[in-house]
Formats: C-alpha cells, structure tokens, sequence
C-alpha cells in the first residue's frame, strides 16, 4: 500500500512546482506576442494550464486517497462506483471546489475537507495572483 502515498506526494510536488512558478514567474520556453500592452496571452496561457494542472492534480489526490478510505460522499451516501466512475467523481469535485463552486452534491469526509480546504484556497488566490502578474507584466513593458 505504498504505491498510493508515493502518487500522492508526485502529485502533490507537481501542483505545488506548478504553482510556484507560476507565482515567480518562471519564463517558458513558449513565447506568444501579445496584442496590447494590458493583456498578456502568456500569462492567460499559463494561468489556464496552472488551473488545469491543480484541478487534475487535486482530482487524483481525491483519487490516490479514496483507496485509503471513503474521501467523497455523493448527495450524502456512501456509493460504490468503478474506478472510472471514480476518477470522474474525483475530477468533478476538484473542479467544482477549484472554481470555488460548490454545489454540494459531492462532499469530502474526513481528510478529505481539509484537502477541498486547501483547493479552494488556491482557486480563491489565483486570479488575485494572475492580476499582480498582468501589473508586473504591464510595467515590464512600459519600461522598454
């Protein structure tokens, strides 16, 4: 029973790598010009990709640990489902707890709440940061 906690911390360094630098702003290789000095594709592109790879990476987490016990909870009832079904669930609770939805259909239990805790945080503090980005990025190409 390894196996699980050894892709949990993978996933968890990636998200975490992830969001890292894209707070720091570490430049990609991908270059994309920009149309106007107030809106950077580059930015926008990195943030869609920041956002994908937390709401998947969270999704597997879900995933990972729902091995270790039962994580989510649909519409209040513990259900069996299959591996696919489950991943499905997984992706769609992350989604919905990344972008701050929260429908409640699906609820964590357990370890589970402080995980969709932390999620949320992060979807919470990720356009704030894709702001002070397109400001820094702005005054960068001011400067030129």
């Amino acid at each position: 029973m390894i196996i699980p906690w050894l892709l949990f911390l993978a996933v968890c360094f990636v998200v975490i790598k992830s969001l890292y630098d894209f707070i720091l702003g570490k430049k990609r290789h991908v270059m994309i010009k920009t149309w106007d000095n107030h809106f950077s594709t580059e930015v926008f592109v990195s943030l869609l990709v920041i956002y994908i790879i937390v709401m998947f990476g969270y999704g597997l987490i879900y995933f990972i640990l729902s091995f270790q016990g039962i994580i989510l909870v649909e519409n209040g009832e513990l259900r069996q489902v299959s591996i696919l079904g489950s991943i499905i669930h997984s992706v769609y609770f992350s989604g919905v707890t990344m972008l701050t939805i929260g429908y409640g259909d699906i609820t964590p239990v357990g370890i589970g709440r402080f995980i969709a805790l932390t999620e949320a945080l992060i979807g919470y503090i990720l356009p704030a940061a894709f702001v002070l980005k397109m400001v820094q990025f702005s005054g960068r190409s001011r400067e030129k």
